[in-house]
Formats: C-alpha cells, structure tokens, sequence
C-alpha cells in the first residue's frame, strides 16, 4: 500500500482535526501518501482532493469543526454516486479510506466495499456515543461538558428566581449525552429516547419534587425523547404547571462546536495511527474502537446496526438521585 484517503462525513464532532493530524502523520510515518477528501463522500464523487503533508495538520490538534469540512450526500446514497467515487479515488491512487463519522458515515463506507471492493476503515466521530465496539466516540467527552457548563449557567439563573427549566440536549436517537449531562447537573429528571416515560408520570414526578419546595428544578431532555423535545414538553406542561416559571432552554449546536478537551484528543490520537495500523495488517470494513481503555476492532456494519446499550447502573443513578 502506497496511499490512502481520508475524509469526515456527516455531522461534525470535536477532536475530528486532532484525528485526521493522527491519521496523517501516523500514515506519513509509515511511509504512506496521504490524500484529503473534502466534504466527505459527496467530494469523493467530485473528486475534491488535497495532498496532506505533515505541515498541512499542524497547528490543528485543538480546533473544533474538520479542516476537511463535512457533507451528507445524497449523491453517494445511490450506486451511479458510489460507483463515481471508487472511480475517482482509484483514479487518484488511493488505496484505502480512513471515515471519520458515525452511522451513516459506517453505513456508506460499508456498502462501498462491499459493491467496489474499496477498503475502508471507521474512526467513530460523533457526540452521540451511540456506536457499538468503542466505549466513547471522538467528540463525545467535549459535547458533555459543553452542555455542562451551560447548563451550571442556567443553575445559577434558576435557582436566583425559583424557576423550572427545560433544557434540551442534542441526541435524536440516543440519550447517552443526555443521561450524563443529568447526572453530572444533578438534574431532577431526565428524559431519553431509551427510556418511555408518560406525560402523566412527568407531571406527578415534577409535582412529588415541587412539593418538597425545591428553590429550582432542572429537566434534562433529549432532543429525540417521546415528549418531542422541550419545546413539546412546555406545551404539554404548562396548563398543570401555570403557577410555576418554567423557562425553556435548547443547547443545539453549541455542543458540536469548541475546542475539544484533553480526553477527546488523545482519544483521536490513538484511533487514528490504530487505523492505519489496522489497513496496513490488512483489515478492512473494521471500526477502531477502544474498550476498556484498549484498542479494538469491530466490523464496520456492527458499529452501525446493533444498538448500543444505555448502562443500567447509570439510568438507576438518576432515580436515586434526584
């Protein structure tokens, strides 16, 4: 193997540069050529390309965002799209493909191999921790303390007025971000897409905590919970709760922004010289992970298709706690 390519797909996650620096410099170390695919797949099929050299990732490890920029392409969800971009990244010498991203990231690395024969390994860059074979995802760690730290701002505001606020964090189809940041708050509920939970019960587990004259009350909420989000929940809340200030707060996008922390770089770091480690022991359609603070591989379409599992012992943590 002379060269390989390497993109970020999808939504953009903190500590993505600090892995694309590790996959370049690690493949360079290894004697490897190393070519940039901007936007994701969709650039793959327009065939926007950039040498990456050791000077181009320096000066990166602490920025949030991808210098290579992201896409999600419809274009590529088709095989006239996937058939152009195996075209052009053979036309172009590369090898083998280094995704960073999630699912759908996994999702269209899978099926290019398995329709072109073109090697593709996983890094798992997303906040949603939601990937089976990997304890944590790259961005993850700095999204949490992220809504963190927004959310010990919204304690302060809170507490000074006696208010009730919902605050909603990011998490369409895992609560993992969500259950971490209510236990690190100490949130008096909080809502997850795993976890069904009638409007009837939120209103009689919000009164049982009013009643005990708490001076404010935090309600976490995932975006992707059944009650719709915080701003379905208000709208469902207020006529049973008009005697209380209750406010609505929604973090959005800020939890994909900023500088990733400490863990999320040297989470990066290891995975990506793990990935060109793993394409040049001839691996292929494998996700880097680490379990247990190890490095392990998992077949790419298991990162994708099984579901990875809410911990008990943490869903547990916020009934006791609350």
């Amino acid at each position: 193997m002379k060269k390989i390519g390497v993109l970020t797909s999808g939504g953009d996650s903190p500590g993505m540069n600090a892995a694309i620096r590790s996959v370049t410099r690690a493949a360079l170390y290894k004697g490897l050529e190393v070519t940039g695919i901007r936007y994701g797949y969709q650039g793959a099929i327009e065939a926007d390309f950039v040498e990456m050299k050791k000077l181009t990732v320096s000066n990166m490890i602490q920025r949030g965002g991808t210098i290579l920029k992201s896409a999600r392409s419809a274009e590529f969800r088709t095989p006239e799209g996937r058939k152009k971009a195996a075209e052009n990244l053979r036309s172009q010498g590369i090898e083998a493909l280094v995704a960073i991203g999630g699912d759908g990231t996994f999702q269209g690395g899978t099926i290019l191999q398995q329709e072109h024969g073109f090697p593709v390994i996983g890094i798992p860059g997303t906040i949603d921790n939601d990937l089976s074979g990997t304890d944590e995802t790259i961005g993850y760690d700095t999204a949490l303390n992220t809504a963190l730290d927004a959310i010990d701002k919204i304690r302060d505001t809170a507490d000074a007025h006696e208010r009730m606020f919902l605050v909603e964090v990011m998490g369409r189809d895992a609560g993992f971000l969500a259950l971490e940041t209510g236990i690190a708050c100490g949130a008096e509920l909080t809502l997850l897409p795993e976890t069904l939970v009638h409007i009837k019960e939120v209103k009689e587990t919000l009164r049982n905590i009013l009643t005990n004259k708490k001076r404010s009350t935090l309600v976490v909420v995932a975006e992707g919970d059944e009650s719709g989000g915080a701003m379905e929940l208000y709208s469902n809340l207020k006529e049973d709760f008009s005697d209380i200030d209750t406010r609505v707060c929604v973090l959005g996008h800020i939890q994909r922004g900023g500088n990733p922390t400490a863990r999320d770089r040297v989470l990066a770091s290891r995975l990506g010289v793990a990935a060109v480690n793993a394409l040049l022991d001839g691996h292929v359609s494998v996700m880097v992970g680490v379990v247990n603070n190890n490095i392990k591989l998992t077949p790419l379409k298991s990162g994708w298709s099984k579901k990875k599992s809410i911990q008990t012992e943490l869903l547990d943590l916020t009934k006791i706690l609350k």
